[in-house]
């Protein structure tokens, strides 16, 4: 009886693993884009942001979500009030006015800052360069992500250049994410 717990323990590990994000730093992923060029997703959140926390629970954790962003990007997950280093074009960003043991909100960091990112959670695209893509804000359903994940990995994106072609690309997309 203990061998069949076990056995199903971890098979259920195993199953519960395959389907999460493989999630890594900035500075990790733009390293990989020198072996094998990819996309990168970055999430970006903050610790007191509870549509972030919702994100990772409902969407992040959706199956369809976690294989499709593993299989096409490179994952990043980025506190954008934190303190990692990241280098980034020639530059390293920091988060020099971050206060260590505050509450609640603090510091934006700088790489944070240099994206643009004023709301969270906000998900920032890179093409195979390391360049910075369209950012999409807000809590995103699993189905709302897939339309922003195929586009990117398409390269749709390069296309849509009107608000009549976007609106007609919402229109025409046809999602197979499940709940």
């Amino acid at each position: 009886m203990k061998k069949i717990l076990i056995i199903a323990t971890v098979l259920i590990s195993a199953v519960t693993t395959a389907q999460e994000i493989k999630w890594m730093s900035m500075n990790e992923a733009l390293e990989a884009q020198k072996e094998n060029p990819k996309k990168i997703f970055m999430d970006v959140y903050t610790d007191w942001c509870g549509p972030c926390k919702l994100l990772d629970k409902k969407t992040f954790a959706n199956k369809d979500v976690a294989n499709y962003v593993n299989k096409h990007f490179y994952a990043v997950k980025f506190n954008a009030e934190g303190t990692e280093k990241v280098d980034y074009q020639d530059f390293t960003y920091t988060n020099p006015n971050y206060k260590e043991g505050r509450k609640g909100r603090n510091s934006q960091h700088l790489f944070a800052h240099a994206l643009k990112i004023n709301a969270y959670p906000s998900m920032v695209f890179f093409d195979e360069e390391g360049n910075s893509l369209p950012t999409v804000t807000g809590y995103k359903t699993p189905q709302q992500l897939e339309l922003y994940l195929k586009m990117i990995a398409k390269d749709d994106y390069k296309d849509i250049t009107t608000t009549e072609a976007w609106q007609e690309y919402q229109s025409n997309f046809k999602g197979t994410f499940k709940n």
